[in-house]
């Protein structure tokens, strides 16, 4: 194989699992109209305490779509990056520090946190899926538990040879 075959070759998949992504977005939903349903019911409550559960259905059902939207995509892992399906590149391999998956690391559920080198880049968030502050990149969450501990070991291989 060429150097260019292997920098775009997958060696790592991590795909939201279907049930996961149905439980967290009904959850949310549930919540969400829980909340404005409790702002519409309770008309001798206080006008803050109605606008305030107002606000946080709303803020709660707009989680709920962009969990919905951000988990349709999943997360691929070349030889030279780790980028979600869209092609957006989350992080550079050679820009990556270590990977954290410990009992007690800072990491979404069933996955890790990836620390880089460098500049930090700009927040960002795809809520299930990935959360990138600072140089700290978490990715899982309603990810499939061992696909996101063979894409650790891939990238913790891949940093241990450079």
């Amino acid at each position: 194989m060429t150097p260019q075959q292997t920098d775009t070759t997958i060696l790592a998949r991590l795909q939201p699992s279907a049930p996961r992504r149905v439980v967290g977005v009904a959850v949310l939903g549930g919540l969400g109209l829980f909340f404005l349903g409790v702002a519409t019911r309770s008309l001798t409550g206080t006008p803050v305490a109605m606008l305030t559960f107002l606000a946080m259905g709303a803020l709660i059902l707009w989680l709920a779509v962009r969990l919905w939207a951000s988990t349709a995509n999943g997360l691929v892992l070349t030889g030279t990056e780790l980028r979600d399906t869209t092609g957006q590149v989350l992080a550079r391999v050679d820009q990556i520090r270590s990977v954290e998956r410990g009992v007690f690391a800072f990491k979404p559920a069933g996955g890790f946190t990836l620390v880089t080198t460098g500049t930090a880049g700009a927040r960002a968030w795809a809520p299930g899926l990935w959360w990138r502050a600072g140089n700290r990149i978490g990715v899982g969450g309603v990810t499939h538990r061992h696909e996101g501990r063979y894409m650790a070991e891939v990238l913790s291989e891949m940093i241990g040879q450079k």
